[in-house]
């Protein structure tokens, strides 16, 4: 229980650090506005939706870190702890740099955060240590429910 208050405090505290250019980060505004669309279809609930959307964005950028952490989230929220696991996984190495500005982040029952980006110029966090946090949480919460089977 510390240990996440702890991760929790580190997520809230990145807000705020001066940064690099998003757009060009991410490609393209149509990839924009598809990582703001989804996560607002996550964020409301309709994790389908959002889902075919995370997914559509790794046919093209597979290695696209926002988009692999949120469909972590999503398999969070369907308590799918290993697939989970597999994108943030996967997300962790290609976060390193990335600088975003995070408009919105969203609690993931309690485990695992998504995050929105603002269509802003300029970023001010670093994916990297979120997605971290977000791997110690839901290798946490999966330990726990292993323990419960």
């Amino acid at each position: 229980m510390i240990r996440r208050l702890v991760l929790m405090c580190l997520v809230v505290g990145l807000v705020g650090l001066p940064s690099l250019n998003l757009q060009a980060q991410i490609g393209n505004q149509d990839l924009m506005r598809s990582l703001v669309h989804s996560y607002d279809l996550l964020e409301a609930g309709k994790l389908a939706e959002a889902k075919q959307i995370y997914e559509k964005i790794l046919e093209k950028h597979p290695n696209n870190p926002l988009a692999l952490n949120n469909l972590g989230a999503i398999y969070v929220r369907e308590q799918d702890y290993q697939q989970a696991l597999n994108c943030l996984e996967r997300a962790l190495p290609q976060a390193k740099g990335y600088k975003m500005l995070v408009n919105r982040v969203c609690d993931v029952d309690g485990v695992c955060l998504a995050f929105r980006p603002a269509a802003v110029e300029y970023g001010n966090h670093d994916l990297e240590p979120l997605i971290a946090a977000n791997i110690v949480m839901v290798k946490d919460k999966f330990a726990a429910n292993q323990k419960l089977d």
